[in-house]
């Protein structure tokens, strides 16, 4: 089962890492609310017969609305975020939400970070600085919405975190899609104009999107951390960006710049350093003495 619950995970991280392309090719003819809308409130409705017959009260309800709106906030900028900058970019300043967190929880749980955390922190930053910064020292738009994203994805596991404690992670995981989905629907009438170019093929990318790379990834990452240690767990997990980012190359040609390539080694670095806290050198270490 270990060996099948890295599997999941590592599945997962490519195809998280693959759709930030796919996402970028649908926002050519999709607004983002409306693909959000569509996604969200699918993979809802994919979980919910799973959570029939589950014990539910007011808690379950308030903690979904809580973790739903905190993703909702966290892909609306990413997604719109997508639409200034490249799907490589995009990936890996998402990334960055593994080293905002333990300063988001020192913020609301007074617990202080440890110097892997710090020393994380200021790689990261270096690592925007090669990925974000032009020769004017100006952050590109879609740079800064997709940094932003890096926060509200920090704060939604905090959240998450502070809610899960023995509830049924399915029954919130379909609460949390059911109010991103019901939010994004609204919002999408408010601000989007509706769509009226939908290819097939971009149908057909958006199902992809929502049985697949939300529902399915979900599921998929549930079940491999069941089975594999939070430190493993947590580097397959970061390997989204790094696939991402090749997924771009391949598909879409994006190109990578020495510079591109030094920010994203440094902001992978960060990630790395911040979920790991280098433990398994310590243990190499340890183990040639």
């Amino acid at each position: 089962m270990k060996n099948l619950g890295r599997l999941a995970l590592f599945i997962a991280a490519l195809l998280w890492g693959v759709s930030f392309v796919m996402m970028k090719n649908v926002l050519t003819n999709v607004p983002p609310l409306y693909i959000l809308a569509i996604r969200f409130t699918g993979a809802a409705l994919l979980l919910m017969p799973a959570c029939l017959g589950k014990k539910f009260d007011n808690k379950y309800l308030v903690n979904g609305v809580l973790m739903g709106t905190a993703l909702l906030l966290a892909y609306i900028f990413q997604t719109y975020g997508l639409r200034y900058t490249t799907p490589g970019k995009n990936a890996f300043l998402t990334s960055t939400y593994c080293v905002i967190v333990p300063f988001l929880y020192w913020l609301f749980m007074k617990r202080r970070p440890d110097r892997y955390n710090a020393i994380a922190a200021a790689v990261c930053f270096i690592g925007i600085g090669f990925i974000s910064l032009d020769g004017d020292f100006r952050i590109g738009l879609g740079d800064a919405l997709t940094i932003v994203c890096g926060f509200f994805f920090a704060a939604h596991i905090i959240i998450t975190a502070r809610c899960i404690d023995t509830r049924n992670p399915v029954m919130l995981a379909m609460l949390q899609f059911a109010t991103a989905g019901l939010l994004s629907v609204i919002a999408a009438f408010i601000i989007d104009p509706l769509p009226t170019g939908i290819t097939s093929a971009d149908w057909w990318s958006i199902i992809f999107l929502t049985v697949v790379c939300t529902a399915g990834c979900l599921l998929m990452q549930v079940f491999g951390q069941k089975y594999t240690p939070p430190a493993q767990a947590s580097v397959i997990l970061t390997l989204e960006s790094v696939l991402g980012a090749l997924a771009s190359v391949i598909l879409i040609n994006e190109r990578m710049t020495p510079r591109l390539l030094l920010g994203f080694a440094l902001t992978f670095a960060a990630v790395i350093i911040s979920e790991t806290k280098l433990q398994f050198l310590k243990r190499k270490a340890e183990g040639q003495v």
